[in-house]
């Protein structure tokens, strides 16, 4: 028994890989390279698009820092820093409204939902994630100024976002709770710890990086919307800084407005407006993956 406790061991030896599989298996990687080149393809297409035609616009100083007021149609002058402004503003009001409500609706399906109410509120969640921009803007339309008495303004445009915001803020929260160990949970519980300090203390923070990821996306998915301004809000070629009343440029709305302007100066607004939202979104998406790399290292 000695004798054979002693005797070396080989390791084992994979068996040879066939000509069959080797096969296949080249195949099925031609096969989604060629298919991410196909996708990858109108993608650059339009972004080589509106760069040629709109890179003109955006290098001028005064697109930053002027507005469109006193400008004529066929006039190539004044900037877009009106509609920034209205963009920024009226997403982030959606952002102050929405994500408090969304996590806290995530943090109630994941930790306490149980019963008729979270059933409910997830085929609620499920409904909205399906609605489309238009339906939203007509029902704030419908609610905020036609029953309520509201004025159109950048706060309805922003009460509309945010029904488009809060389903993608609580799927997104609510995957990131899901992905806490439930070992952290325990542990915190043998300590005596309530539930509700384990919940802020140890689970939100756990998922912060991927909550936070999942805000600044909503983000940019509402900011290129284009239904809700021009259902509840009037164009200006000047800056407004009510958000409450009076009307407000946004990049969407300035475009839609363009495009009934003949002249080259209007065609020129319209792609350096479209290639300014893209560079906006893009500046979100990046600040995304910052964040999430950041918070995840220091973890």
């Amino acid at each position: 028994m000695t004798a054979t406790l002693d005797k070396p061991v080989k390791a084992p030896t994979f068996r040879h890989v066939s000509t069959a599989r080797r096969i296949k298996n080249n195949l099925a990687t031609v096969v989604v390279w060629v298919c991410f080149v196909i996708a990858l393809i109108p993608l650059l297409w339009v972004l080589y698009t509106v760069i040629e035609r709109g890179g003109e616009a955006i290098l001028s100083a005064d697109w930053w820092v002027k507005s469109q007021k006193g400008v004529l149609p066929e006039q190539n002058a004044g900037g877009v820093y009106h509609a920034i402004y209205g963009t920024i503003v009226q997403s982030a009001v959606a952002a102050v409204i929405a994500v408090p409500l969304g996590i806290m609706a995530a943090v109630y399906l994941v930790e306490y939902g149980r019963g008729w109410l979270a059933k409910t509120t997830t085929f609620m969640v499920d409904i909205l994630a399906g609605v489309p921009s238009i339906v939203a803007a007509l029902f704030i339309f419908a609610l905020w100024i036609a029953t309520m008495g509201f004025p159109q303004s950048a706060f309805a445009v922003s009460l509309a976002l945010v029904l488009l915001m809060l389903p993608v803020v609580v799927r997104s929260t609510e995957e990131m709770l899901k992905l806490v160990p439930d070992e952290l949970r325990e542990a915190s519980y043998a300590l005596g710890i309530p539930k509700w300090k384990t919940i802020v203390r140890i689970v939100v923070p756990t998922a912060a990086p991927g909550m936070i990821s999942g805000i600044l996306l909503s983000i940019a998915r509402v900011m290129g919307e284009t239904a809700p301004v021009l259902v509840l809000v009037g164009y200006s070629k000047s800056i407004n800084f009510n958000i409450a009343d009076g009307n407000m440029a946004s990049l969407p709305l300035l475009m839609y407005q363009e495009l009934a302007n003949p002249e080259e100066a209007g065609r020129l607004r319209v792609w350096g407006a479209a290639l300014t939202l893209i560079l906006l979104i893009a500046l979100l998406y990046a600040a995304a993956a910052g964040v999430n790399k950041l918070l995840t290292r220091n973890r």
